[in-house]
């Protein structure tokens, strides 16, 4: 083939996509390191397992309909239809890229998606349900709101909302979600008790939760720059610093508010701090300056601080803070756009049509992800059931939903530390007898 400079550019646009899609799914790991830290050791391989699955019908079922719903061609503005199997019209993207480079960019933003929820009904939900759910979410949750917002036919890219790597299409979407699910599923036993009081259960593994924030972060890289869509374009390394810049800010914000407060910095919440603000500048990474995405990151760290008790005086019980880094982050970084945007933006000129543009399209991907979600854990709920029994919880997930601990070089379960949460164990020779494991 005779090499042009057309063909060049669109080779390296190419590599530069595969590339960040590789970053993006490699989040995923992230994800699983993160929840797994976060939770308890006896439900830590059923997480790592939810992720999983996660991946693999979630990328069955984007490439069979959820891709064409997102970017099919459509003509009332609310999803797609054609590019089933990634057949058919799709000639109105105007791609510079072949359409599976696209795909698999994108393919890796949905499953990023349904794994926000995985996370927030950690350590109670039936693992069955959870694949219904996993499933839907990448088929016609996420694409949904994907095309109203990036589909050259969606209504609100039509009335200009930007949002330019997922603050609300991901983030805000997956975080109210992720709220309407723990609110169906309810708490963990013994996290709240009858007067109110909340009794802390913490992470089995804190340094491994860390990892997966540090994995997470990397894998930004092809988050925000990636998506440009080409490795030309001469934004990529403003977009790169202003992603680095909001982590950095958001990150030390929520450790220096710990330490203030506490006396102590808690990594968890310096961990969800830089996650916040990786979240809240995902929108806004190509419109706005270095300095207002440190302004955007510190101000996502202080949201943390702030959600993370507040849904817990509503018993929304999160064990790794999925809706205040995702649906809280997310929804301030969709704002902020209106803000910020050097193009556009209040506080450059632009008045406020941007803003309230912003205002109503997260509004509608909020209510969308929150009531789509409501009504599907519902469903499940009375048709089969979406929670474990108590002494399944108790025993963990790891055995009752899979048959096997992930710690096998120790004895499982570790019921020393499940005791305080739950109270005394009576019964417990009888219940780790039912299941074939040893008393601790």
């Amino acid at each position: 083939m005779e090499l042009t400079i057309n063909s060049v550019a669109v080779g390296l646009d190419t590599v530069w996509v595969l590339l960040c899609a590789a970053l993006v799914f490699l989040m995923e790991a992230g994800f699983a390191a993160l929840e797994a830290g976060f939770i308890h050791s006896r439900n830590s391989l059923n997480i790592m397992m939810k992720v999983f699955m996660d991946c693999t019908i979630g990328l069955i079922g984007f490439f069979i309909c959820g891709f064409a719903f997102m970017y099919g061609t459509d003509a009332a503005g609310f999803m797609g239809l054609s590019g089933f199997l990634l057949e058919g019209d799709l000639a109105h993207l105007h791609l510079k890229i072949p359409v599976e480079a696209f795909w698999l960019f994108q393919a890796a933003f949905a499953i990023a998606m349904a794994t926000i929820v995985s996370g927030a009904v950690a350590e109670r939900m039936k693992f069955a349900p959870y694949l219904v759910f996993s499933l839907l979410a990448t088929v016609i949750i996420y694409p949904l709101a994907g095309h109203w917002v990036w589909s050259p036919d969606g209504w609100l890219n039509q009335l200009g909302m930007l949002d330019f790597a997922g603050s609300a299409v991901v983030h805000s979407l997956g975080g109210w979600a992720a709220l309407a699910a723990v609110l169906v599923l309810g708490p963990r036993s013994g996290r709240f008790n009858k007067d109110g009081s909340i009794n802390i259960m913490p992470g089995h593994n804190l340094p491994l939760a860390a990892l997966g924030a540090f994995i997470l972060w990397f894998g930004w890289f092809g988050f925000n720059p990636g998506s440009t869509l080409s490795g030309l374009d001469a934004n990529i390394a403003k977009i790169a610093v202003n992603t680095n810049l909001s982590a950095a800010a958001g990150g030390t914000v929520a450790a220096l508010l710990t330490l203030g407060k506490y006396g102590k910095a808690d990594l968890s919440m310096a961990i969800n701090g830089a996650l916040g603000g990786l979240v809240a500048i995902t929108a806004g990474c190509a419109f706005v300056t270095a300095l207002s995405s440190l302004f955007i990151g510190a101000v996502a760290g202080g949201l943390i601080i702030a959600a993370v008790p507040f849904f817990d005086r509503f018993r929304a019980d999160d064990p790794v803070g999925a809706i205040a880094v995702h649906g809280v982050c997310g929804s301030f970084g969709t704002v902020a756009v209106g803000i910020f945007a050097t193009n556009g933006g209040l506080l450059y000129g632009g008045g406020f049509h941007l803003l309230g543009v912003q205002l109503l399209g997260l509004l509608c991907i909020g209510l969308w992800g929150f009531g789509s979600t409501y009504a599907l854990f519902s469903a499940l709920k009375a048709i089969v059931g979406i929670r474990v029994s108590r002494e399944d919880e108790i025993v963990g997930l790891d055995i009752s939903e899979h048959g096997i601990a992930a710690y096998n070089d120790l004895e499982y379960p570790l019921l020393q530390t499940a005791s305080q949460p739950f109270g005394p164990f009576e019964k417990l020779p009888e219940l780790n007898e039912n299941k074939g494991v040893s008393p601790a």
